[in-house]
């Protein structure tokens, strides 16, 4: 399984002390996080993109380029790309163009994000945002796996023989995700198309995000790419970790109680027994985690959020020091453990994916030098 953690990039004061870093502070503290984080094990960073305050992740590739010349083995990702409000033709382009600066080492999420404004500011109404999405995502796929396109939809002016520059590496486009708290025609393209779904539940209880992940291996299985098992699912996660409970819960009550998104909401507690969120020792942090295939299935992909609410880096640091020696090992060791043979262990990846094309281009080769 892979595991790693995703960032939203919020500017947030610390509850404790009263002060917020500077924008400049919090995108080089994004930048250490992800580099810490190939340093502990973990096999994923992840940023969001925002296009307001008190977020600074506006140009999710320019950080990601930046960390894939910091970094040699770490999975450069998005936990959100606006599949809305961005036009295919720059996804297609800019994501091409970090494959090849990454060697490879790149997927991203496809979502709507969480921010209504978004949509007047970049021109687009809101009430198309499902169209949108399903629209742009196929004239996007047609850019990756088409060398010259002539297409024509509703959202944008037509392409002409168009050919998107430059071409995926080794032709092969980067591996999507399709992020979704709560859209089945977002699990619907997910399964059409065999990407992967990636359920961000740390917010709402699991039965939610239970409805939308059976709908996504249910038509997963329907589309012809497996069984419903077999299909490929991330899971989102939220934790603060300190040796002791107490300690854990103690420092960590003001962040969450001040937190951007929930904060002066549901109690510490509340949250914790009816969300993902899990405030305690590395062993609770396991014991919930493995929880997660219970109720979900087996899966490929988790990420925790540890870097928000106005954490200090220094503690955010320490969190991931727990992440990578204490939980991940465990957690990666429990979940193959009962992971039966014919289920993924992990979400394909640039060279996977190639050693799968290049397996049944030999094979073919040898059929056809048998048949001479």
């Amino acid at each position: 399984m892979q595991i790693g953690i995703f960032s939203v990039g919020d500017v947030t004061p610390d509850p404790t002390t009263g002060r917020a870093p500077t924008e400049h502070e919090r995108i080089k503290a994004m930048t250490t996080i992800a580099k810490h984080a190939e340093d502990v094990g973990l096999d994923v960073f992840a940023t969001g993109e925002h296009h307001n305050p008190p977020f600074v992740p506006s140009s999710p590739t320019t950080m990601l380029g930046f960390l894939a010349a910091q970094t040699e083995k770490l999975i450069l990702s998005t936990s959100t790309t606006l599949i809305t409000t961005n036009d295919p033709v720059k996804i297609a382009e800019d994501y091409a163009m970090l494959q090849h600066l990454a060697e490879g080492r790149v997927d991203l999420m496809m979502g709507r994000g969480n921010t209504a404004p978004v949509y007047p500011w970049f021109g687009k109404d809101i009430r198309e945002g499902i169209p949108l999405a399903l629209e742009n995502y196929q004239l996007l796929r047609r850019l990756w796996d088409e060398d010259v396109v002539n297409w024509q939809g509703r959202f944008r002016t037509p392409l002409e023989g168009f050919t998107s520059t430059p071409r995926p590496l080794d032709g092969i486009a980067p591996f999507v995700w399709h992020g979704s708290i709560r859209s089945p025609e977002i699990a619907e393209i997910a399964a059409f198309h065999g990407d992967g779904f990636f359920a961000n539940n740390i917010f709402w209880p699991k039965e939610h995000y239970i409805a939308l992940i059976n709908l996504y291996r249910e038509r997963f299985e329907h589309y012809g790419h497996g069984s419903a098992d077999q299909a490929i699912v991330g899971l989102g996660g939220q934790v603060f970790m300190r040796k002791n409970s107490q300690d854990a819960v103690a420092e960590f009550r003001p962040y969450f109680d001040n937190a951007p998104v929930y904060g002066h909401g549901p109690s510490l507690e509340e949250f914790t027994e009816q969300t993902p969120l899990t405030v305690g020792t590395p062993e609770q942090v396991i014991e919930k985690t493995l929880a997660f295939a219970d109720y979900f299935g087996d899966y490929q992909r988790q990420l925790f959020l540890i870097d928000h609410a106005g954490l200090p880096l220094k503690t955010v640091l320490e969190q991931l020091d727990l992440l990578g020696s204490e939980v991940a090992p465990v957690l990666r060791r429990e979940f193959a453990a009962r992971r039966p043979a014919h289920v993924p262990e992990n979400p394909p990846t640039h060279a996977s994916l190639l050693a799968q094309r290049n397996g049944r281009v030999g094979t073919l080769e040898a059929t056809t030098d048998a048949a001479h």
